[in-house]
């Protein structure tokens, strides 16, 4: 209720004021490289290329206090890295910057850094957008395989409206919220899953564009790149270095088309695909989702861990059993988040991770289930919260309809036979929501750009990488593209061969050779 009413104070001001697998690698940074088969090489003089401006330490910075403890407490993180400091502030955002719309939000930011980490070095910003709150992303690199780039800058996360430290989008009652968790599962409204999950969106829909008009599609990307503006203004610098992971790669291009002169770096960490349809989307995310699993399949295997000789039938048999019901409260969808959620880590020791997972799952297959609520709960606080489904839909274009996710229902259950029908019901949550613009791409991007890529991605797959680098290709940019052969969410989380080659571009915008390859 809380959150509620905060979210309703800010709305009501609008209106007074306006009429209103393998695990993460720990081998040296020594990077494999390969170039690009037809990448031709640069041959044009150094000193015809234009300045690339330096990241800037912030002339007036955020009131940053300690949270370190807390908020490894909150997620359930215990610090690879010795030293680590986090820092937590916030800051108020217009609404609306061009001011057809009034108000403000509270927007969450995180400072991640070492005890070592020099006291003049210029920070880099991180968005992962609405695939979950970057402050946590942040917290689970940082946490992890974070230290070869903490070590030379800070990284400060910036959480989307509505997500994580910023002020929540509670616009759920808890009925609809339950269906959207399960997506429907669990609700006698009759029909098939396909109709339940249909209704489960559009009742969440109906509740949230009720209570937050004439706000609904300010939670979009391009609304997300003018919160980061706003962080530039107040830090007083004139240009950011920003990382985006999965949908944050979408809020940091809609930066650079907004704002192409004030961007001094831009990373573009394991982006999801731009321009495609959302069941082409949630397709590609379903295919990381799988070869993520097939990794932890096979470190499963080599540990002897307690799923035995094929952990994929033991956890496709465990699929069924959710899917009759018997291990509620947890359901398909509730399980399958849980799994892909463990699957994204970095944090701590990748085969420990594994052996934990599968003993979650092997208990819940013999009738203990308390672990794996644990579990789908964390995922559910990761991946279903209110600002995430609002976030998500806004963002999102061309959501299919429900004959089309029939249609696909016998393929997918083939091509990906534990995460692909639910993945094909989840497309449906957002069928209802109000279309809204696609996010703004950049015509032009005057410094070098990083493209980072996974090959076995949880939250966001890696087909959609090619799209990315032909948008950036199109604005005449520079850019080298680099691959982790490791399993997780994002590559720079994981690798800290793909972070050496961070920090020197972070340094002066050096480019690793495109086609660069980092083990996993």
């Amino acid at each position: 209720m809380q959150n509620r009413s905060l979210l309703v104070s800010i709305v009501c001001l609008s209106l007074l004021t306006a009429a209103c697998g393998a695990g993460p690698s720990s081998r040296p940074d020594v990077a494999v490289l390969q170039n690009s088969p037809g990448q031709p090489e640069n041959t044009e003089p150094a000193d015809t290329e234009p300045a690339i401006p330096p990241l800037q330490v912030p002339v007036t910075d955020l009131p940053w206090r300690d949270c370190t403890t807390e908020t490894l407490d909150r997620y359930d993180f215990t610090p690879r890295t010795p030293g680590l400091i986090l820092e937590c502030a916030d800051f108020e955002a217009p609404v609306d910057a061009s001011g057809q719309m009034f108000g403000s939000f509270s927007v969450g930011t995180m400072r991640a850094r070492l005890d070592r980490t020099p006291a003049d070095a210029a920070p880099m910003v991180l968005t992962s957008g609405s695939d979950r709150s970057s402050i946590e992303t942040l917290t689970d690199m940082a946490a992890g395989q974070g230290a070869t780039f903490l070590a030379a800058h800070p990284i400060v996360a910036i959480d989307r409206r509505g997500i994580g430290r910023s002020a929540a989008v509670d616009c759920t009652k808890s009925d609809a919220r339950a269906a959207l968790a399960d997506l429907g599962q669990f609700e006698r409204t009759g029909g098939d899953s396909v109709d339940r999950a249909v209704t489960a969106g559009r009742d969440a829909t109906i509740e949230c564009t009720d209570l937050l008009q004439p706000q609904e599609l300010a939670f979009a990307s391009s609304y997300a790149a003018d919160d980061l503006e706003q962080l530039r203004i107040g830090w007083g610098v004139d240009a950011l270095g920003i990382i985006g992971t999965g949908n944050g790669a979408t809020t940091a291009l809609a930066y650079a088309a907004q704002h192409p002169d004030r961007v001094a770096r831009l990373i573009l960490d394991s982006p999801n695909g731009l321009g495609i349809d959302q069941m082409t989307a949630a397709e590609q995310k379903t295919q990381g989702r799988e070869a993520a699993f097939t990794a932890f399949s096979g470190r499963c295997v080599a540990l002897d861990c307690s799923l035995g000789d094929d952990p994929r039938a033991a956890v496709a048999d465990l699929v069924a059993q959710s899917a009759a019901g018997t291990l509620a409260p947890v359901s398909t969808h509730g399980l399958l988040n849980g799994i892909a959620y463990a699957l994204t880590s970095s944090t701590g020791d990748p085969s420990q991770r594994a052996l934990e997972l599968a003993d979650t799952l092997s208990s819940a297959r013999s009738g203990n289930t308390a672990a794996l609520q644990e579990l789908a709960s964390r995922a559910s606080d990761a991946y279903g919260t209110d600002g995430q489904f609002v976030a998500r839909c806004t963002d999102g274009q061309q959501w299919p309809s429900p004959q089309a996710v029939r249609d696909v229902g016998t393929s997918w259950a083939q091509l990906y036979p534990i995460f692909g029908i639910d993945a094909a019901l989840a497309a449906l949550t957002c069928s209802s929501w109000p279309t809204a613009p696609a996010a703004p791409l950049p015509s032009t991007v005057p410094i070098p750009v990083l493209l980072l890529s996974g090959a076995a991605d949880s939250v966001v797959g890696n087909a959609g990488f090619a799209s990315v680098t032909g948008i950036v290709a199109a604005t005449g940019a520079r850019s080298s593209a680099m691959t982790w052969q490791g399993a997780g969410h994002p590559a720079l989380g994981g690798s800290q061969c793909i972070q050496s080659a961070a920090v020197t571009y972070a340094q002066d915008g050096t480019l690793p050779p495109d086609g660069s390859v980092c083990p996993a």
